[in-house]
């Protein structure tokens, strides 16, 4: 009897994860057909298959809650596909580059969690309740690459910049490409990737590249 609980508790938590992660993906493509002031609990359950709206509440404790997990969801994804990426690189300006094609091809292969990510921009909040900035948004990305860049400078790979100044360049590049994956004034990413990669790697070098 000592060892069937954990078990019990394990099959349980598993079950749980596996049903939040069906709400998630249900809501992702509710919200990126819809818009989020369509997506309500009952659309989202249909979505997903289930029984009752009363199921999404037993997972999530309301509309804030799920859209919460939704960006962790959609922002930890990108960052397992980005960093998978930046891991085979053995330089700096390897993985700066691996950085940038890594998000902006994450933005073509996922765009209906970029479209609800998009819809929910305006009704997330920090842990404060006040609502996010694009500057918040952007800046665990900014710290992030702000280290890198000066990886690249302690190497010799990159020349003397300000590091910050170059990251919220950089970050701002590949932000400016959400909005535009579809209509009349998309991008096309692949032309696009190669152009900011070849932008910053020259920046950050001093060398042109080809």
């Amino acid at each position: 009897m000592q060892i069937k609980q954990p078990l019990k508790a394990s099959r349980e938590s598993v079950t749980n994860a596996t049903r939040r992660a069906q709400i998630i993906k249900a809501a992702i493509d509710t919200i990126a057909e819809l818009g989020y002031d369509s997506a309500s609990f009952a659309r989202i359950t249909e979505r997903a298959g289930l029984s009752s709206p009363r199921l999404i509440s037993y997972h999530f404790a309301g509309k804030q809650d799920l859209i919460e997990a939704i960006a962790e969801s959609v922002y930890r994804a990108g960052a397992q596909f980005m960093i998978g990426r930046m891991e085979q690189q053995d330089s700096a300006a390897g993985r700066l580059q691996a950085y940038v094609e890594a998000n902006l091809a994450f933005l073509r292969e996922h765009p209906k969690e970029i479209r609800a990510l998009t819809e929910l921009g305006a009704h997330l909040r920090d842990a404060s309740g006040e609502a996010y900035s694009s500057a918040g948004h952007q800046e665990p990305g900014v710290r992030e690459l702000e280290e890198l860049l000066r990886e690249g400078q302690r190497s010799g790979e990159f020349r003397d910049f300000d590091p910050r100044s170059m990251a919220v360049m950089i970050r701002s590049a590949i932000e400016a490409a959400a909005p535009r994956l579809n209509g009349p004034h998309a991008l096309d990413l692949a032309v696009y990737s190669r152009e900011v990669v070849t932008t910053f790697l020259t920046a950050t070098t001093g060398q042109a590249t080809r």
